[in-house]
């Protein structure tokens, strides 16, 4: 009996934390894990098309704190921003293949038509409100959790 108890506590757990690993991995949802080990998770508008991509976060007056936009491309390949007709300052994180941030754009000027680059092999992007990156540590190294990594090779898999 004491076998039998113990393995329906666990497929309780198991229910019980179900949910939340599917959260974590919804289309809609990103998280990052910071160097130092703490987790900010954002509320995402995934921009995986050329239209999406070209208008990115324009036009818009103000964004939830813990909301962004994530520009996914096919493959990696050098990506290239800028501001015009953005409103609001942006935090821009550019991310590689494996989900592994690496460059941070802080306090993108609103309207501003200055290239940002980006780097050579960006498979991701994540734009977050501006000067936000910064106090959450979200540096180079930090891994990106989101079902759009290929979940082979992802620095931080959807997965436990």
């Amino acid at each position: 009996m004491g076998i039998r108890s113990a393995s329906a506590g666990l497929i309780l757990s198991l229910l019980a934390t179900a949910p939340a690993l599917a959260d974590a991995c919804a289309a809609d949802k990103v998280e990052l894990r910071a160097p130092s080990g703490s987790v900010s998770r954002f509320h995402v508008e995934v921009a995986d098309t050329p239209d999406e991509r070209a208008r990115g976060l324009m036009f818009r007056d103000s964004m939830a704190k813990s909301a962004g936009m994530l520009f996914v491309y096919d493959k990696p390949q050098p990506a290239t921003f800028w501001m015009k007709n953005t409103l609001i300052p942006l935090d821009m994180v550019f991310i590689d293949e494996t989900g592994t941030v690496t460059r941070v754009h802080a306090k993108a000027k609103p309207e501003d038509e200055t290239l940002i680059e980006g780097g050579k092999a960006v498979r991701f992007v994540l734009e977050i409100n501006g000067g936000l990156a910064a106090p959450l540590g979200i540096t180079e190294g930090a891994v990106l959790r989101s079902p759009f990594v290929p979940q082979a090779t992802a620095a931080w898999p959807c997965d436990p």
